[in-house]
């Protein structure tokens, strides 16, 4: 918590634009409220805390510089010749990869599906739901709000922004399971067995 508000608070501090941080901060508030509501009767295994953390420190480092601007993004983009500051690809990679190991936990734990292989299939179908959505989100904003359209969506004049995003948020996914399903799975158990995580 000490960290995730730390990170909040400088973030709010003169960002580029006050309605694009709300945008782009928004995801981050919404499942700080959700974990506190839900921490005494589902609570996570640490591992899906912590990526929780580290895409909310994403999301609010794009919500202060906006994702185009981010200045690390800036000097990779400038030493590397790039065409464009790949932060946004940065937080689509995570917009897949954390809601992996989260549905993952949920669908395990609920006993949702039975079965490695479904239960693979339906994390990936999720994740490109949730990246769908958020993609729909930013193309309701861009017609909303024409000032924060570039902004918030990001695309930095790539016709193949949103296809790109929803590839990275699919490598996010499936990067995941194959990297912390065993991790994942001894946490799980030990939720199971009642006892405590390191």
């Amino acid at each position: 918590m000490a960290i995730f508000f730390s990170v909040l608070i400088w973030s709010a501090i003169n960002p580029k634009d006050y309605f694009t941080w709300l945008l782009e901060t928004a995801p981050a508030l919404i499942a700080l409220i959700i974990l506190i509501a839900t921490r005494r009767r589902f609570p996570l295994t640490r591992l899906t805390y912590n990526l929780i953390l580290i895409h909310s420190i994403i999301l609010m480092i794009g919500a202060h510089y906006t994702y185009a601007e981010v200045p690390l993004f800036n000097w990779l983009k400038v030493t590397f010749e790039l065409e464009r500051n790949n932060y946004d690809k940065l937080g689509h990679l995570a917009q897949g990869f954390i809601p992996a190991i989260v549905a993952r936990e949920i669908l395990i734990r609920n006993q949702v599906v039975a079965g490695r292989k479904w239960l693979n299939f339906l994390i990936i179908c999720i994740c490109l739901a949730i990246s769908a959505f958020y993609e729909l989100i930013e193309w309701f904003v861009a017609l909303v709000s024409k000032e924060a359209a570039e902004s918030f969506l990001g695309t930095q004049g790539y016709m193949w922004d949103t296809q790109s995003d929803m590839a990275f948020a699919l490598a996010g996914a499936v990067s995941a399971i194959v990297t912390l399903s065993r991790l994942h799975d001894r946490q799980i158990s030990k939720i199971a067995a009642g006892q405590p995580l390191p």
